[in-house]
């Protein structure tokens, strides 16, 4: 039997990802007949097709899917293995996952400070998606959100900011500080109704319904909501302490909800020697900065007829 036509899994790994042999041929910028060309290649060589073609659609079928599959984790690993390798024989890069809210409300807007400081480190920035997994081969320092410490084994895991959550609003909506208030100044969600929920609860007001409104998978949306003066939405103190101090966004109330919750800092507890200096001045930095940055203090406690402290 000839050789396996890696060129041709390629081309067919990119259509079954896009589902699409155009947008499989922007991607690699060549033509889509170009892609039907390698496509139908590879089929020859298994003496089998892998789509179901129906007009212009192509369906995979199931050896076609097992092998995509296949495929996706295979060229994942050998991308990893390459970055890798072209680390190593680079000047000094540092690969930090960040989840969005603080890459783009913390991180970013400082990491000119960081640069001055250590100019010798390059950094590159990935999102660390919540809920999945991160791989520390190709990552050196992440930083996620939890309910509690994680306990990733050989990692080092240290509390970064706090997650203690208020509600927020734009200046001009006037301030609306009671449950009622909030509920008719229209409640901001982000992927379900259960922050608002156990904050209602904290504030003493358990017998309040949760009204419906606008949901956002994405806190970085939720928080473009509440600038825009969409309603009124439940942030952490830390990540929207800038639009606290500037005047873009105000904040509603003393009561706060998620206390338990934290951003924490992970990297290797041993790191490669050669690799560790930039690790731990990029680590130190961060650490050093959270503390002197602090927090928006929350408001002073309230009362009122509600309940509210």
């Amino acid at each position: 039997m000839s050789q396996v036509p890696l060129g041709g899994l390629r081309f067919f790994e990119a259509v079954a990802r896009h589902g699409s042999f155009s947008r499989a041929a922007d991607e690699l910028c060549v033509t889509q007949s170009a892609v039907s060309h390698q496509v139908r290649g590879l089929e020859d060589w298994f003496g089998a097709p892998l789509f179901e073609r129906t007009g212009n659609r192509a369906t995979l079928r199931p050896h076609g899917a097992e092998l995509a599959e296949s495929l996706a984790r295979a060229f994942g690993e050998i991308d990893g293995a390459c970055r890798r390798a072209r680390r190593a024989g680079g000047p000094p890069e540092l690969a930090v996952a960040v989840i969005p809210s603080v890459a783009i409300c913390w991180l970013i807007p400082r990491l000119g400070d960081f640069r001055a400081l250590v100019p010798g480190v390059a950094v590159r920035i990935l999102y660390a998606i919540h809920g999945q997994p991160i791989d520390f081969r190709d990552v050196d320092l992440a930083v996620v959100f939890a309910e509690r410490p994680p306990r990733p084994p050989g990692m080092a895991v240290t509390r970064f900011l706090p997650g203690r959550t208020v509600p927020v609003a734009a200046p001009h909506l006037g301030r609306p500080e009671t449950p009622e208030a909030m509920l008719a100044a229209g409640l901001l969600h982000d992927t379900d109704a259960s922050g608002w929920r156990a904050w209602l609860d904290a504030a003493g007001a358990a017998d309040v319904e949760v009204a419906p409104g606008p949901m956002f998978e994405d806190f970085n949306l939720l928080r473009a909501a509440a600038l825009a003066g969409q309603g009124v939405a439940l942030c952490p103190l830390a990540i929207v302490a800038e639009d606290l101090r500037e005047g873009r966004l105000a904040q509603l109330s003393g009561v706060t909800v998620r206390e338990d919750c934290g951003y924490y800092l992970i990297s290797a507890a041993a790191p490669p020697a050669d690799r560790a200096p930039a690790i731990a001045a990029f680590r130190d930095w961060l650490l050093a900065t959270a503390e002197a940055v602090g927090e928006t203090p929350s408001l002073p406690p309230r009362h009122s007829s509600r309940g509210l402290r």
